[in-house]
C-alpha cells in the first residue's frame, strides 16, 4: 500500500565501489556527473569530520515522524547509509543522540536527513557522518505513516536503494548503480589532471591560455583598455 510500505533492497552496488569512490572528492565526482546531480546547499555535515560512502537504504518520513527510520535502523546492514526523505521540514528533529548511537552500533556508515536533526553538541563532536538541513530541539512523533526501500528525491536528486551515496564538506551526491563504472573512471582521470594541474601551478607553467579563447568566444575583447 501506498505510503505504507517497507520493501526489501533488490540491488547494492558493489563494496569494491564504495571503496574506490570514498578516495575522491564529491565535487570531482560531481563535475563528471555534469553539475547536474545535487541534494541541494541545505544538506550540511553535522559532524566534526570523516567521508561517507556507502549504499543507500532509503527512508520516505511523514515530515516530523521517524517511525520508519526507527525501522530502517533495525533492517540495516554494516556500511549502509540511512538515506531519508523528511520533506525538508525543519520543524522537528527526525534522530539525535539516541538513534545515532544506535546506528553505530549497528554498523551503519551514517544519516542523511533531508529534515532536522537534534543533540547537534554530540553528533558535532563526533566523527560519524550525519548530514541534515537544520537543527531543533523539538523532537519527532512515532506514528507513521512512511515507506522504507522506495525510490525517494531530495532536491531533485533520486536516490534508489542500493545507489552510492557519497558526502563530504561539500554536500552529498549520490551514484546510481548504473552509472558507477563509467563515473568512476571519469572522476579517476578528472583528479589525475587536477593533480597535473597543481604541479603545473608550483613549477609556474600553468596554462592560462584557454580564458582569452573563452573570452573571444562569447563576444569579449581580452585587452584591457
Amino acid at each position: 500500500m501506498i505510503g505504507l510500505q517497507i520493501l526489501a533492497r533488490r540491488q547494492c552496488i558493489a563494496a569494491s565501489h564504495v571503496e574506490a569512490f570514498r578516495a575522491i572528492p564529491v565535487a570531482n565526482v560531481s563535475d563528471c556527473m555534469a553539475r547536474m546531480t545535487a541534494a541541494g546547499p541545505r544538506l550540511r555535515p553535522m559532524h566534526k569530520g570523516g567521508k561517507l560512502a556507502g549504499p543507500a537504504l532509503t527512508v520516505k518520513a511523514r515530515p516530523g515522524d521517524n517511525l520508519m527510520i526507527h525501522k530502517a535502523l533495525d533492517m540495516a546492514v554494516p556500511g549502509d547509509v540511512i538515506v531519508v526523505d523528511g520533506g525538508g521540514d525543519l520543524t522537528t528533529a527526525l534522530i539525535g543522540e539516541l538513534m545515532t548511537t544506535y546506528a553505530i552500533s549497528r554498523g551503519v556508515a551514517g544519516f542523511v536527513i533531508n529534515g532536522a536533526i537534534r543533540d547537534l553538541d554530540v553528533i558535532s563532536g563526533g566523527n560519524f557522518p550525519v548530514y541534515a538541513a537544520g537543527v531543533t530541539h523539538r523532537g519527532p512523533y512515532k506514528d507513521g505513516p512512511g515507506e522504507v526501500n522506495v525510490p525517494i528525491a531530495i532536491d531533485g536528486m533520486v536516490i534508489h536503494p542500493g545507489d552510492l551515496v557519497l558526502g563530504d564538506a561539500d554536500g552529498v551526491l549520490c551514484v546510481p548503480v548504473a552509472d558507477a563504472e563509467a563515473v568512476l573512471a571519469a572522476a579517476r582521470a578528472k583528479v589525475a589532471a587536477e593533480v597535473k594541474t597543481i604541479q603545473d601551478i608550483a613549477a609556474g607553467q600553468l596554462d592560462t591560455s584557454w580564458v582569452e579563447a573563452a573570452l573571444k568566444r562569447i563576444g569579449c575583447d581580452p585587452t584591457p583598455r
